[in-house]
């Protein structure tokens, strides 16, 4: 290390800098997270994740977890179903007893599990990184909103998307996909919406057709969360000329774009409980890199955002999060131990962004749902 007792920060408390943090803590390695969200329960955190056993699970049992995971991770969901419009099942997964190659866990009950197993006061929340100034030697004064400021001798950006410490290594930006989700849900879905329940399945069901795809996939304790994708305007609401916290005109928008399409997928789209939600995608150019600079990094989106159709992006974030962490901890040369976790992640980032792009290209497209179909068997060859 640059120092008897480096200071390592971590910005962004998601799954990868968790994870990292987590790994550096067990061996020995102290570490500060930082994230702006107010409180770990801020926000919802989102849907469900297949943690696969080469990158995830691989991570989680670098941090000592794998065994508290298996306990709350649901093989059955596991199964994936692909229709066309019509509702006919062209494809199915269903994974045999015991498989346990790609377990699903609800990404809220994967952070919990992550949070609860750092040492008390790891996580600074309410701390929104504002810029990062060098001071020399890898060192880097980090300013936050509030006004305060800390030095560090290396600075993880596991911030996402939207990265505060990326502008320092890199000029690339996301971009706009040209895909957009609208998520919507179910609660207790196999008591109040058994047809939908049934359509779904146990697992995670897509059905694809002429650039349009409605996805549902179970969540805990009965929820099925919904995105309804399509290609067009990051601006379709406004040029469809309705607001998206307007429910019933968004429904209305939804169907009309959806019609001709069997009642039994309709459903999703008129039965939902609550509102919707805007998710449009972006992605960072393929490859992105950069020139290594002394004292900063990047882990999982704030390094290789991609779409959601590589099946790979908390994984990788995981895998990342553990490799750096156990790099660092391995060799006392900090430099040397950044450098070769960059070595490994940065073309791996690449080859699962690619495969995430062709994904996109492949389940959103005009000849859906043959695309999916091929992008399915690609995934579970």
């Amino acid at each position: 290390m640059t120092s008897a007792t480096p200071r390592i920060a971590i910005v962004g408390a998601g799954p990868g800098g968790l994870t990292c943090a987590r790994v550096l803590q067990r061996n020995g390695v102290p570490v500060t997270v930082f994230d702006h969200e107010a409180s770990a329960d801020a926000r919802s955190q989102g849907g469900t994740l297949d943690l696969h056993m080469t990158t995830g699970q691989a991570a989680l049992r670098a941090a000592g977890l794998h065994e508290e995971f298996t306990a709350l991770a649901r093989p059955e969901g596991q199964e994936v179903r692909l229709l066309d419009h019509t509702a006919t099942v062209l494809f199915q997964h269903t994974p045999a007893p015991g498989d346990s190659d790609r377990p699903e866990i609800d990404r809220g009950e994967l952070r919990r599990l992550l949070l609860d197993s750092l040492a008390p006061e790891t996580v600074r929340w309410g701390s929104h990184l504002r810029t990062l100034h060098p001071l020399g030697d890898g060192r880097h004064k980090a300013e936050f909103d509030d006004g305060h400021t800390e030095a560090f001798d290396l600075v993880i950006g596991a911030d996402g998307a939207w990265s505060r410490v990326r502008p320092l290594l890199s000029d690339a930006t996301p971009h706009y996909t040209g895909v957009t989700f609208v998520e919507a849900g179910f609660d207790d879905a196999d008591h109040r919406h058994p047809d939908i329940a049934r359509l779904v399945g146990d697992g995670s069901m897509w059905a694809a057709s002429a650039n349009k795809a409605l996805i549902a996939q179970r969540n805990s304790r009965g929820h099925i969360r919904v995105y309804i994708a399509f290609r067009g305007s990051q601006d379709w609401a406004l040029e469809a000329g309705v607001k998206v916290a307007d429910t019933e005109a968004v429904r209305a928008v939804l169907l009309d774009a959806f019609a001709g399409w069997d009642d039994r997928l309709l459903a999703l789209l008129r039965d939902n409980d609550g509102g919707f939600a805007n998710r449009p995608l972006f992605a960072l150019p393929v490859p992105h890199t950069w020139t290594h600079t002394p004292g900063l990094t990047l882990l999982g989106d704030a390094a290789h955002l991609m779409s959601p159709f590589s099946g790979m992006g908390a994984n990788l974030a995981m895998l990342d999060g553990g490799e750096l962490a156990r790099a660092l901890a391995g060799q006392s040369d900090q430099d040397a131990a950044v450098r070769a976790y960059e070595a490994v992640m940065l073309p791996r980032a690449a080859e699962a962004a690619e495969f995430a792009a062709r994904g996109l290209a492949n389940a959103i497209a005009p000849d859906a749902p043959h695309g999916s179909l091929r992008h399915l068997r690609a995934r579970f060859q």
